[in-house]
């Protein structure tokens, strides 16, 4: 991973200083007075620190004794695909898929356009689609495949500047890659925008950080590619797996399961709540619980840790 972070920076510096939906309904909030022709369901992101930890079978997950995590903020995600299912023996694709988002080629094989993905931060819609077009049913599970996140996450700055001892935490932006494979024009991670051309494959990321001392401010952006392996939680992994590399997060509806009759009045929402609890995990050197990366403190998971789809 490229991320000497802070001592490299010093040295080359000398010391020297969303949402998005694809709706036509009006009113993306939800009415209680839409007809059956423009009645939407309403997909809409929740980021939870507390929420349950879990691994890519839907376990409880502890840290591992010689790994460290944080919950990071998150300011903004994007997923490349909703599908909903009737039951734990469905196929991934076999469901009803909602939303896909646009691929390209334009980096060699198949992936993802970041340029043309939807993103949206807490409590904000990601997307929205008319009832009608969905097949009459019963559905009980959702799966979400996710493709980016941008966060806030802190790291700990203990080194020399110019002979003078710095160590503070520092909050930096975190721009990761989680879907199967990205291609990426440019990205902006917080004020900084760095261009790539080509494509990502999961676990690609970006970082921006900036830290004050002595009246100077350093800071530098940098990229890497996680060392490990991007949980991706699936309780129902034994009768509908998921390929590898993916990032297609499985839950099940609450309370109980969606029914579509194709007589709805009203809008449904749906609030995809998910669990950002210690989902920022890296591989420690320095037995401190803090993020050192200029100590080699190497990235392992970006990955969201479960998802409780709420039907409103």
């Amino acid at each position: 991973m490229k991320n000497l972070w802070i001592v490299a920076a010093f040295a080359a510096a000398g010391l020297t200083a969303c949402q998005k939906s694809d709706s036509t309904s009006p009113d993306s909030k939800g009415s209680d007075t839409v007809n059956t022709a423009t009645a939407n369901i309403i997909f809409k992101f929740k980021f939870d620190s507390t929420q349950v930890r879990l691994n890519n079978v839907g376990q409880p997950s502890t840290i591992p004794s010689d790994h460290g995590a944080q919950s990071p903020v998150m300011n903004s995600m994007s997923a490349h695909y909703i599908e909903i299912t009737p039951n734990a023996l469905t196929a991934l694709g076999k469901g009803a898929i909602l939303y896909k988002a646009d691929e390209t080629t334009a980096g060699g094989e198949s992936a993802i356009d970041f340029d043309k993905a939807a993103k949206a931060g807490d409590g904000q819609v990601f997307y929205t689609a008319p009832i009608k077009n969905i097949p009459i049913g019963t559905y009980e599970w959702i799966r979400v495949s996710l493709a980016y996140q941008n966060a806030t996450a802190y790291f700990h700055v203990d080194t020399t500047i110019g002979g003078f001892p710095v160590k503070q935490e520092v909050a930096g932006t975190i721009a990761g890659f989680i879907g199967y494979n990205t291609y990426i024009k440019n990205f902006k991670i917080k004020d900084s925008t760095l261009t790539v051309n080509a494509n990502k494959k999961q676990g690609f990321w970006g970082s921006e950080a900036a830290i004050t001392a002595y009246g100077y401010t350093f800071g530098r952006t940098i990229t890497g590619q996680s060392a490990g392996t991007t949980t991706v939680v699936n309780p129902i992994f034994a009768t509908s797996p998921i390929p590898a590399g993916s990032c297609v997060v499985t839950a099940a509806f609450a309370p109980g399961k969606l029914t579509i009759t194709g007589k709805e009045t009203k809008d449904i929402v749906v609030e995809l709540s998910f669990s950002t609890k210690k989902s920022f995990e890296w591989q420690e050197v320095i037995k401190d619980g803090l993020w050192e990366p200029s100590k080699g403190e190497n990235l392992v998971d970006m990955g969201i840790r479960g998802m409780i789809p709420t039907i409103k």
